[in-house]
């Protein structure tokens, strides 16, 4: 799912711990976050945000498990606009807006 939060006025990192994230790790441009479900990490929510000039730019989705890798590789993910990822959505917005 994809949102854009446009004119925003803090640290992205800022507003989405305020929203219940925690920074994973950045690649070149791009900011990893995760929002965990349950104490074993599992589900949770992952998402990639970046700033488009003063939008932030945010593409997550549902990790219903652990990802499994080798022969026949999963990833477990949920990327519909729907039940809890818009649910989601509809909180993130609310908070950042």
């Amino acid at each position: 799912m994809r949102l854009k939060i446009e004119n925003i006025k803090e640290n992205p990192v800022n507003l989405l711990r305020r929203a219940g994230y925690a920074f994973q790790r950045r690649e070149q441009d791009e900011m990893s976050f995760i929002r965990p479900m349950a104490r074993s990490g599992y589900p949770r929510f992952h998402m990639y945000a970046h700033l488009e000039g003063l939008a932030l730019v945010i593409n997550f989705h549902l990790d219903q498990k652990k990802e499994t890798y080798g022969q026949g590789t999963r990833h477990h993910g949920e990327y519909e606009d729907e039940g809890a990822l818009q649910t989601e959505a509809q909180r993130i917005q609310k908070l950042l807006v």
